[in-house]
């Protein structure tokens, strides 16, 4: 059985790490932006889910860099960011006292241990806040998936291929897409028959997202929101997949230029026109991924929507020459960045010949405390 511990510790370092590459990751984009690549949404795409995989894959790549260590390799090798601090202040780097600098320093120990024991009120808030939002969210998910498949499966069959099914439904104003375990569902609303257009663009970014793999990453990414409740790193990555991909799956489809710009823009004119209307069902179904969804927040407070920035992104379109080159020179220092942040951010193993320093000097600070305190109240005296 994984101890208690074990499992917080890989819990936290998967909230530093989104914080860290999420981070990484828009700096990297403003490095885009500022070499004219601000049109690279599929290469922008590609680096965030790249970034999630480097995640997912950073706890073995640490397991086997310790494995290595352990074998009496790259033993001189220390990338653990608490022993760099620890040695940093005992050659005199900044200045505290020893006593204040180890209760620091052993802040997130400390936090875990209170967790894991209920102890303090500060932990106390830490679990109720954490298990709130994770169950508040699961209902949410189950609820959400409820109404998705009512939707589906009140749907009719129009036309089958391989595992694609084209379904027509009275019940949404909104194309979308979504998948089971096996089959892909497109599903269009039926009003939709009568307009060739409507239809036609509606089918061409439905398809492009099931290219994309975004059903995929949609699923995944619902699927996790409720443990990372907590984190608003998680909420902001999640909502930058979301633009990214409707904004590469429009730049996609136009590339293929069997649809003119006009046709498509007020193609998503119309669509938001009725999804304005209310339709709670369709708003709570999730995991889906829909043509358009209206903004009714951003409208009220005048904001410029995302409806919008689509539509200027299409009128301002530019090509972007070998995308795959630039998402390689990009995605491996972003990749080795993050895995060395998650081999940092590990706890401490055996006590190294710093942190023995560490605990001699606060010792004898301590004791200094001490015989101050005696030796005033012996002069009181």
């Amino acid at each position: 059985m994984i101890p208690g511990d074990a499992v917080l510790d890989a819990f936290i370092n998967a909230n530093i790490l989104f914080c860290v590459a999420y981070a990484l990751w828009y700096v990297t984009r403003i490095g885009l932006n500022y070499l004219g690549l601000r049109h690279a949404y599929g290469t922008q795409l590609q680096l965030l889910n790249g970034a999630f995989v480097a995640i997912v894959f950073a706890p073995f790549l640490v397991l086997l860099f310790n494995g290595l260590q352990s074998n009496g390799i790259a033993t001189g090798v220390n990338l653990n960011l608490s022993d760099m601090v620890v040695s940093h202040y005992l050659n005199g780097g900044f200045e505290m006292k020893a006593t204040r600098f180890e209760s620091l320093i052993q802040i997130r120990e400390n936090l875990s241990a209170n967790v894991l024991s209920g102890a303090g009120i500060i932990a106390q808030a830490v679990i109720v806040a954490f298990l709130a939002g994770l169950i508040l969210g699961a209902v949410r998910l189950v609820y959400s998936m409820f109404c998705l498949h009512k939707i589906v499966g009140n749907s009719f069959t129009w036309r089958r291929f391989g595992r694609m099914r084209l379904l027509l439904s009275d019940r949404t104003l909104v194309p979308f897409s979504t998948r089971g375990i096996r089959n892909y569902y497109v599903v269009i609303p039926t009003h939709m028959l009568s307009q060739g257009s409507e239809l036609k663009v509606s089918l061409a970014h439905e398809f492009q997202h099931i290219r994309q793999g975004d059903l995929e990453w949609e699923i995944l990414l619902e699927a996790l929101k409720p443990l990372f409740f907590l984190n608003p790193a998680y909420h902001a990555w999640k909502r930058q997949v979301e633009h990214l991909r409707e904004l590469s799956c429009d730049s996609a489809v136009l590339t293929r230029g069997s649809i003119c710009v006009k046709t498509y823009c007020d193609t998503l004119l119309s669509v938001c026109q009725k999804t304005l209307r209310k339709d709670r069902t369709f708003v709570i179904a999730v995991p889906k991924v829909a043509l358009v969804t209206a903004d009714r927040v951003t409208l009220r407070e005048g904001k410029a929507s995302f409806l919008e920035h689509r539509i200027r992104s299409l009128l301002d379109a530019r090509r972007v020459n070998h995308p795959r080159l630039i998402l390689a020179a990009v995605i491996l220092p972003l990749f080795a960045v993050t895995t060395l942040t998650a081999i940092s951010i590990q706890r401490p193993g055996d006590w190294s010949h710093d942190r023995l320093m560490l605990s001699t000097v606060v010792n004898l600070e301590r004791l200094d405390e001490i015989n101050r305190l005696s030796t005033f109240g012996r002069v009181r005296n």
